[in-house]
């Protein structure tokens, strides 16, 4: 379905070039490129104009976005994916355990990019796999797909600026501290593509902020709720662990099963402004069944809505 943008220039814009108001509204200059090569894609006051037009207040500036493509080598697969909330420019999804995010060797057509073609060709539309923000295979939870290439600049150049707060949920071994910060650089493992480790020599800046929400003495395990500031592969993972209280159930790090079997780590809450209406949005996703193994169902009471 083809999208279309109409903004009605006021007087604070009078002169400006289309470029300068666009990249103003949050376009990219690759994006703004794109339309510049597409016929009739930019248009002001009903006539076809460059990006070096300038703008006068009262006119009204059109984008019609091009059609897209369907995502090449996502094959449509059928699976029960947990929409929170969706419009014509972004979803909001509760992704379960077990689903890769997209298609790699050895998840062809199992992952979110596989169900959500199939979603999308069922309500023929088409579909191209923009993931704002990734969860590991095992970790549930909250995340943001954009729909169109507007959304998918804005909201990715939100997540550079940290302007979409993320909130994390984890079960961890031990009784954890109240609170704390681990402020430990991370790097690969020497002998592994995928294992990481604190390396305060050749890692890269990570911290994580920690808050102990609840202990269970019945099982020795704390939940956590955590912060990031910034975003390493497998931050949460590594950070815990290396301060003596690792996941239970993560395979890599921790392969500890007798609780639950995959790695208790849960992306529980979101909150952003709506790339294109402003709107504040909030998004909370409950404590998944297999980490309730602690003796608790819910967080209501537990989260300290300043951290």
């Amino acid at each position: 379905m083809k999208m279309t943008m109409n903004y009605t220039i006021t007087e604070a814009s009078n002169e400006k070039t289309i470029e300068r108001y666009l990249l103003e509204q949050g376009y990219s200059q690759s994006l703004i490129r794109h339309l510049r090569n597409t016929e009739n894609a930019i248009t002001a006051g009903g006539r076809a104009v460059y990006t070096t037009h300038r703008l006068i207040s009262g006119e009204t500036l059109t984008i019609a976005f091009p059609d897209e493509k369907n995502s090449e080598h996502i094959v449509p697969a059928r699976m029960p994916i947990d929409i929170l909330f969706e419009d014509e420019h972004l979803l909001v999804i509760n992704k379960s355990s077990g689903v890769p995010i997209h298609p790699s060797q050895g998840n062809f057509d199992n992952t979110l990019a596989n169900g959500l073609a199939w979603y999308f060709k069922e309500k023929q539309e088409s579909f191209t796999f923009r993931a704002i923000n990734r969860l590991d295979r095992d970790t549930t939870g909250l995340l943001i797909v954009a729909k169109n290439p507007l959304s998918a600049c804005i909201l990715s150049d939100m997540v550079k600026r940290h302007e979409i707060h993320r909130r994390y949920l984890a079960v961890v071994q031990g009784e954890l501290p109240i609170e704390g910060i681990i402020d430990s650089p991370i790097a690969r493992t020497h002998d592994s593509t995928i294992e990481r480790c604190v390396d305060p020599v050749n890692g890269d800046p990570a911290r994580t902020f920690f808050q102990r929400l609840f202990y269970d003495p019945a099982t020795n395990h704390s939940l956590a709720g955590l912060r990031l500031e910034t975003g390493r592969t497998h931050q949460i993972r590594v950070h815990l662990k290396s301060i003596g209280h690792p996941l239970p159930g993560d395979f890599l790090y921790n392969p500890d099963y007798r609780y639950i079997k995959r790695q208790s780590l849960h992306s529980f809450r979101l909150d952003f402004i709506h790339p294109v209406t402003r709107v504040p949005l909030f998004f909370e996703a409950a404590l998944p069944a297999d980490m309730q193994f602690i003796g608790i169902t819910s967080t209501e009471g537990l989260w300290d809505n300043d951290f």
